[in-house]
């Protein structure tokens, strides 16, 4: 029988990438986390990490290794979740990532909400770019991710998820005040740096439109584009999730060539969506996001 512990420990390997990143993670020494592991080459009968330079890589029985200890954990995390369905009380902790816009609209309301209802439970939340987010969600950082999809830009689906859908929020354009779209091409153009689904998406979107975006500020935060298209310095993207519980303060538009909207979605990870926390979060974003 393998250790499930040194198990863990080789998944945590193959998702964070270096042993360094998985003492960290686990609050242990590197040496420790390779003399476990070296343990588990031991029990298992074959090598099951590779030297590459200074780095290590999974050997593909390593991998096959990787594939039934997520099997496991799993099972494991549904246990877990029909245990905590058996009690009376959500309790323990819950620890959720998700993007900016959501976070300024709807977070705020869904934490109060559960905190109103479920006391007992600890809520952990942070603010998390959604690639770096589903990612952490796979190694166990979080328990539950709220994340967002632009038009043509899908995130990769990962088989240790499960994803429940949202809504579908409108993404609109917000033009300085006294102007119209009909100059929009000649406008200045506050974006996501370079590289950002987001902009990648904006960009295709003004070039199908026959321009090619001048983006001269670059940003990741939207109040900022808010701001600075209020200040008429540029034209801007804005997710209508924003003006979720405000007052509108900008003229808006459709996007060059009609409606377009992005997919707001959670995951968590397979075993783990059925635990009476994560549904009753879930369940109390669904609550904050309607009208």
């Amino acid at each position: 029988m393998f250790d499930l512990h040194r198990l863990r420990l080789l998944r945590e390997l193959k998702h964070r990438g270096t042993l360094a990143a998985v003492a960290s993670a686990l609050s242990y020494s590197p040496s420790s986390v390779s003399q476990q592991l070296s343990q588990l080459e031991q029990e298992v009968g074959v090598r099951l990490l590779e030297p590459v330079g200074r780095r290590v890589k999974l050997t593909p029985q390593a991998e096959i290794l990787v594939a039934h200890t997520e099997a496991v954990l799993a099972r494991l995390e549904q246990a877990e979740a029909d245990i905590a369905a058996s009690l009376h009380e959500i309790s323990g902790t819950l620890r959720v990532a998700t993007f900016q816009t959501a976070t300024l609209a709807l977070i705020p309301a869904t934490l109060a909400r559960m905190r109103d209802e479920h006391p007992s439970l600890r809520i952990e939340f942070t603010v998390a770019d959604p690639e770096v987010a589903l990612s952490a969600l796979i190694a166990r950082d979080f328990d539950l991710v709220f994340s967002e999809e632009y038009p043509g830009q899908p995130e990769p689906r990962f088989a240790q998820l499960e994803y429940a859908e949202l809504f579908h929020d409108p993404i609109q354009l917000a033009v300085p005040p006294g102007m119209d779209t009909t100059s929009i091409a000649e406008l200045p153009w506050i974006m996501e740096p370079e590289g950002y689904p987001q902009r990648k998406w904006a960009t295709a979107l003004c070039r199908n439109h026959g321009f090619e975006p001048d983006v001269r500020f670059e940003s990741t935060d939207v109040l900022v584009k808010l701001r600075f298209v209020e200040h008429g310095l540029a034209a801007a993207l804005i997710p209508r999730l924003i003006w979720h519980d405000r007052d509108v303060t900008l003229p808006l538009h459709d996007p060059p060539g009609g409606p377009q909207s992005r997919r707001l979605f959670t995951a968590a990870r397979a075993g783990r969506g059925q635990h009476p926390a994560v549904r009753a979060f879930r369940q109390a974003l669904r609550l904050s996001a309607t009208p």
